[in-house]
């Protein structure tokens, strides 16, 4: 039952997606999925089961960027996660994940004190994560975070934030614990960027991982 209910290319399903490479199967059962239209998928790419795929607040929703959702190819991502775009997800190719990632580009709001956190307007940041990236088991990618190439993320990690290529990041938020840098290998803790004084390209005003536009006393909301 499971290998003949996976979806790929030519099914009905897999019609519905804005494309759907060849090669590439949604593993059977599978979670929600709709905004489907919106989510585009490369070639020989695996989502595994119970993983759930959306753009857009409810089904039917017109969105205002195409993709919403993009996964790149031969990308896997691992059973029961869940990757909730409104904006812009941008998976690149050669990516793994482990079982129940979180990954979203929208946060609500909490300024006003006197409303309650679900009916204040959300915000939509872009995320993106690098070709040839590994997240580990559990790992949250919260709105605005941008990996580079070769990131491998922690299991469990909370992540928020713009990190560059090859380096290894952990913990809550998700911080530098090993980086490569070219002409002295594996550096413990985030190396020779410190000393620039950007460990993270973080935007002016804003600490190390905070989102453009975000308060520097913000605590990110899962």
């Amino acid at each position: 039952m499971v290998r003949h209910g996976a979806t790929g290319p030519g099914d009905t399903l897999a019609d519905q997606f804005g494309s759907f490479g060849r090669g590439s199967c949604l593993a059977f059962p599978t979670g929600a999925i709709f905004g489907e239209e919106w989510i585009h998928i490369g070639e020989d790419s695996l989502v595994g089961p119970y993983v759930s795929l959306s753009a857009g607040m409810v089904p039917g929703q017109k969105m205002v960027t195409d993709p919403v959702v993009r996964i790149g190819d031969r990308t896997m991502i691992g059973r029961g996660s869940h990757i909730v775009g409104h904006f812009s997800i941008d998976i690149g190719s050669d990516v793994q994940t482990g079982p129940y990632v979180y990954i979203t580009d929208q946060n609500h709001g909490y300024e006003n004190p006197d409303e309650v956190v679900h009916v204040q307007w959300p915000h939509d940041i872009p995320v993106s994560i690098g070709d040839g990236s590994w997240l580990g088991t559990g790992v949250v990618i919260l709105p605005g975070t941008e990996l580079g190439k070769n990131v491998v993320v922690a299991a469990g990690a909370v992540v928020r934030g713009v990190f560059p290529d090859h380096c290894v990041i952990a913990g809550v938020p998700a911080k530098i614990v090993r980086r490569y840098v070219p002409g002295s290998g594996w550096i413990t803790g985030s190396g020779s960027v410190q000393a620039t004084g950007h460990v993270l390209d973080s935007p002016s005003g804003s600490p190390p991982g905070s989102p453009p536009g975000s308060p520097s006393d913000s605590t990110p909301l899962v």
